[in-house]
């Protein structure tokens, strides 16, 4: 099997994610206010692609990723807890990962930055979006 370069899964990753985010609708209540994201939403928007529905790393993307994704079913066994405050700094970038591709690549806070432009307190939310994940994943963590 022929190998493509880094650069070239990394670029048809980014594409794959981006149909999924471009895809997802807006909810809104009655009222025209914004629904905030769930975590599973968010889970489903951001990470499926790659990490799968289950979380277990067999996303769609996966196999175009030259270190396969991590199964974050298994991160509280793996650190013998799970550590929120660590997993919310590798979601928004302030923890660098390998697997997600040298620095100068996105990371999700800046991704929830560019999305959040505009709104008030945007750092607050994005925080918050991480924090939303982090607890999701809490959900789907092995037993």
């Amino acid at each position: 099997m022929e190998r493509r370069p880094r650069t070239a899964r990394w670029l048809t990753a980014l594409a794959l994610a981006g149909g999924v985010v471009a895809a997802m609708p807006a909810r809104v209540n009655a009222d025209a206010t914004p629904v905030p994201p769930s975590g599973k939403a968010l889970y489903e928007r951001y990470c499926a692609s790659c990490h799968g529905t289950s979380g277990k790393g067999d996303g769609p993307v996966a196999s175009a990723l030259a270190v396969p994704p991590t199964n974050l079913t298994l991160l509280a066994q793996t650190r013998g807890k799970l550590d929120e405050q660590h997993l919310m700094a590798v979601i928004d970038g302030r923890r660098l990962v390998a697997a997600h591709g040298p620095r100068e690549m996105p990371v999700w806070g800046a991704v929830f930055d560019q999305e959040l432009a505009g709104q008030p307190y945007r750092g607050y939310l994005i925080l918050l979006r991480a924090q939303v994940l982090a607890d999701y994943l809490s959900t789907i963590q092995a037993r």
